[in-house]
């Protein structure tokens, strides 16, 4: 719960559950105990039965005493952020309050964190006095993403001799999620020839039929000449024509996440870095006022098939960037052996730019990336070598059997794409640049713009 929120008392255990916890000082008492009343019926000593059973009786007494035990101890846990980016600290903060009108005794307090996140954090609480607060922190830092689960939060309540030890669970827990480092972009003017995408994000509804017109009630102010009688007409009132009607330019990522396509696996693996690279352009795009898809070879989307902060886009950016994020932190490899799934869902509308980051393509795989570049007025991919990311220490080479990145490379780029290759090392950024400058010389090309503050994109093939 980020931002905090109760997480309630924890739930008291059973006697039975009160013997469990009886520690080794309390069981050697016990079992001194015992035995010193049976040696008392043995030997006939009446002096050691009173030691017997005032060394049995003082576990038992602590262990009940223990159970008996009504503290009402309230537990909150705020996360400062919940959503943080691979290798990036997130502070848990632990509220602890006293409800009962009885101060405590001495509290340990465990929180149960996955193994990725840390060693579990344990803290001890003096005696809290009755409505007193007790606040403790500790930091989480994971550098693979996911959403990793945070509690339930563990009270351990003991006695003053240590005969026996209760720990008590709170119910709820709470969500980190690790989403994907995002790289800045250099700014990219974005403008093609395919339709909604580009520069002209607004189309004029004056250019379209009678019957397209979108009438507005008149406000004070509105030129009279844009008064549109016939709907006044219809409505009897003053009815205006809209000048404008938004439409946000289009873009497509999209994320290759099939297992044979990715060799290896961690932090450092080419699937890593597609993701990141995935997350980085989704950001950058949605920042730059783009309705941004994010699709898999699965054929899933995000946002989902209604388009909701996409295509055509109702949410804001930040929700969008959001979806996106949380979705690439849980993404994993699937078992799609093509691209066919996409391109499926690619081929149902017209895109404006396609940015694709791709693993291992045979002959057949290149061929359905050149159909989907048919369906966009720009489309660039990033091809990652499998052979150089599969090289380890020495140059071995742990993988065969792909196609060379040449070959991926002229497939592509002879379907209109701009294709780019990527190796261990290379940063999303330069390579955005290097895209621009392998286009250069195509009629649609990335460029600078006059002011050189940013750069260019424009349909057409390479």
């Amino acid at each position: 719960m980020s931002g905090g929120g109760s997480e309630g008392t924890p739930e008291p255990g059973g006697l039975r559950a009160a013997l469990g916890g009886m520690t080794t000082r309390g069981r050697s008492f016990l079992a001194a105990g015992v035995a010193a009343a049976v040696c008392s019926y043995l030997l006939g000593q009446p002096d050691l039965l009173r030691v017997g059973l005032l060394l049995t009786a003082l576990p038992l007494v602590c262990v009940l005493v223990l159970h008996r035990t009504r503290y009402r101890v309230a537990g909150s846990r705020a996360l400062s952020p919940a959503r943080v980016p691979a290798g990036t600290e997130s502070r848990v903060r632990l509220l602890m309050e006293n409800v009962s009108r009885l101060p405590t005794g001495v509290l340990m307090l465990q929180d149960r964190v996955p193994y990725v996140l840390g060693p579990r954090p344990r803290f001890v609480l003096d005696r809290v006095e009755a409505g007193g607060r007790r606040e403790v922190t500790y930091r989480v830092r994971s550098d693979l993403r996911g959403r990793y689960p945070l509690g339930p939060l563990q009270l351990r309540l003991s006695d003053p001799f240590g005969m026996c030890e209760l720990t008590r669970s709170f119910q709820t827990f709470d969500t980190l999620m690790v989403v994907p480092r995002v790289e800045p972009l250099p700014a990219v003017r974005l403008a093609g020839e395919a339709a909604g995408y580009g520069d002209g994000r607004h189309r004029s509804l004056a250019l379209a039929g009678e019957d397209d017109v979108i009438p507005r009630g008149y406000r004070h102010g509105d030129d009279l000449r844009r008064i549109h009688w016939r709907s006044t007409a219809r409505h009897g009132e003053l009815m205006v024509r809209r000048e404008e009607q938004p439409q946000k330019a289009r873009c497509t990522v999209l994320l290759d996440t099939r297992d044979l396509a990715h060799p290896g696996a961690g932090p450092d693996s080419a699937f890593e870095w597609a993701v990141s690279a995935a997350a980085s352009t989704a950001v950058h795009l949605l920042e730059r006022g783009f309705a941004v898809r994010l699709l898999t070879d699965t054929g899933s989307s995000v946002p989902g098939p209604d388009g909701a902060g996409g295509f055509p886009g109702s949410a804001g950016s930040a929700d969008t960037a959001g979806l996106m994020l949380d979705t690439l932190a849980v993404v994993e490899h699937s078992e799609e052996e093509g691209l066919s799934a996409a391109y499926e869902v690619l081929r149902g509308g017209s895109e404006g730019l396609l940015i694709a980051f791709l693993g291992d393509l045979d002959t057949e795989q290149a061929a359905i990336a050149g159909q989907m570049r048919r369906r966009c007025g720009t489309a660039i991919a990033f091809v990652l070598d499998g052979d150089a990311w599969s090289r380890g220490p020495g140059g071995i080479r742990f993988a065969t059997g792909q196609v060379p990145i040449a070959e991926r490379l002229r497939l592509l780029r002879r379907a209109g794409w701009t294709a780019l290759p990527v190796t261990p090392g290379d940063a999303l950024a330069d390579l955005w640049r290097a895209a621009a400058d392998q286009a250069g010389t195509a009629p649609g090309r990335l460029e600078p713009e006059p002011d050189g503050a940013a750069e260019t994109v424009t349909g057409g093939r390479p």
